[in-house]
């Protein structure tokens, strides 16, 4: 199975099936990673890999089933096993409550039939030496560095028994370096996203954490409390990505989140912030591509197996600080009444500044500027508060100078409440969302500033 084409793997599996309905997903997945400590690499690896996902629809007088099974290494002798325990998913079902025709129309990807695309080592030609470069400053100004540099590249072919004949090719990289003090009393952080390593250069983050390892040779305790902040794009981005998870049409119009009006309905209409913010997606945006069409391994709030190969629209989600929309499938949205739009792959926040976090920081009277949040979780759906800690630097600023770092701390905010907060948006810029880096890392977001962000309680963490 590993020398056949993707597409052949699809095209057999819609053969095989017998439902009344089938999408047929290939995932063709690879990746190349280097990991480093102590300012020299440890080690570094490829990957590679393929996931099978089948999902068959039946037909009944109580309306349509669905079935989904998904397995990874999959043989030739496993592609039939799989298509019948789809079905026989499908045949155990209750009717879906999501049940929608399977999409047609949509053209089909003129790549559809060629192989996959692949990552390997030398995805890191030019951004190796110039690690080895930091290593050399970093030994040389007595720090130390850590991190990783991960590169993924994943081909998915979509195919139903509708005609749809889809591919996409995602690229997805990252670079996480943490700088600590020999004593490791001082550490800071820096994160790059990126989907090809020739726009990153470990020499620069190197420098920039440099400045940091040296504002933390001053420490000033700070008890809890509300404060000026700064918070930097990738905060921002962490914060905002977990409002969107939390933006579900039909959970706001039946009443259990932050989106809910009371006494029914959403806030669709209602202006969030003071600022002419707008949070948007857009598949096609210059260096955070993402798939222009919906891509469902499952069904949930936000998406359904049922809209495999739906087009994925640029939308904009808050526009000029009010609230435009929420994601929706096209049963919740022929269940709210509201546009469908379908979940998003990437996300742009515009604030209508063009000041550097550096700038705001040199207006700045009397504040923090924060490095990164971390340990993000939710405490109160209605609000949609959150808490979570800082991490790898807190920094004091007094008469637009950083003077020293502070203690960290755990924090208490909805990033709704920040965003009504919130008295300056800076310049966009794309980002790496450090705690959800992981899941999603297509995030472009400007530094904004709170004028009483709540810092709930000291933290001993670094």
């Amino acid at each position: 199975m590993s020398r056949t084409k993707p597409h052949e793997i699809v095209e057999r599996a819609l053969e095989l099936s017998t439902a009344d309905g089938c999408v047929v997903i290939a995932d063709e997945e690879s990746s190349a990673n280097l990991r480093w400590a102590g300012n020299a690499l440890t080690t570094n690896g490829v990957t590679r890999g393929r996931t099978l996902t089948v999902i068959a629809t039946v037909d009944g007088g109580q309306g349509t089933a669905s079935g989904v099974v998904s397995r990874s290494a999959v043989t030739a002798a496993d592609l039939e096993p799989l298509v019948r325990a789809a079905e026989a998913a499908a045949r155990a079902a209750g009717p879906a409550e999501d049940a929608q025709p399977l999409v047609t129309g949509t053209p089909a990807s003129p790549d559809f039939t060629d192989g996959p695309d692949e990552t390997s080592s030398a995805v890191f030609a030019d951004f190796a030496p110039a690690l080895g470069e930091a290593f050399a400053r970093a030994r040389a100004g007595g720090r130390e560095l850590y991190g990783f540099a991960n590169h993924e590249l994943v081909s998915t072919y979509v195919g139903t028994s509708t005609g749809l004949r889809l591919r996409h090719d995602q690229p997805n990289g990252t670079l996480e370096l943490n700088a600590k003090s020999p004593d490791r009393s001082r550490s800071a952080w820096a994160g790059r996203a990126t989907r090809d390593f020739k726009d990153v250069d470990p020499t620069v983050l190197d420098a920039e954490l440099a400045v940091r390892l040296g504002w933390a040779e001053r420490k000033v305790e700070l008890p809890a409390g509300r404060y000026e902040t700064l918070l930097p794009p990738t905060a921002v981005a962490d914060l905002l990505i977990y409002q969107m998870w939390s933006a579900a049409a039909r959970d706001a119009a039946e009443g259990r989140t932050v989106f809910s009006k009371p006494g029914g309905g959403t806030r669709i209409g209602e202006r969030l912030s003071r600022l002419p913010l707008t949070l948007r997606s857009d598949p096609n945006a210059p260096g955070l591509e993402s798939a222009p069409f919906v891509i469902a391994h499952s069904s949930g709030d936000d998406a359904s197996v049922f809209d495999n190969g739906l087009p994925v629209p640029a939308t904009e989600w808050i526009s000029g600080g009010e609230l435009a929309r929420l994601t929706t499938t096209r049963h919740s949205a022929g269940l709210t009444g509201l546009p469908l739009s379908p979940a998003f792959g990437n996300l742009i926040l515009e604030g209508g500044g063009d000041r550097s976090l550096e700038e705001m920081v040199a207006s700045t009277e009397r504040g923090l500027l924060l490095t990164c949040l971390w340990y993000i979780r939710e405490v109160d759906p209605a609000t949609l508060l959150l808490t979570g800690l800082t991490r790898d630097g807190v920094y004091l600023v007094e008469n637009g100078q950083v003077t020293g770092e502070v203690n960290n701390f755990r924090f208490n905010e909805s990033p709704v409440d920040l965003l009504s907060r919130a008295t300056e948006a800076g310049r966009t810029e794309r980002t790496l969302p450090r705690e959800w880096g992981d899941w999603f890392t297509r995030a472009a977001m400007p530094p904004v500033r709170i004028p009483d962000f709540n810092m709930s309680s000291v933290s001993k963490g670094v």
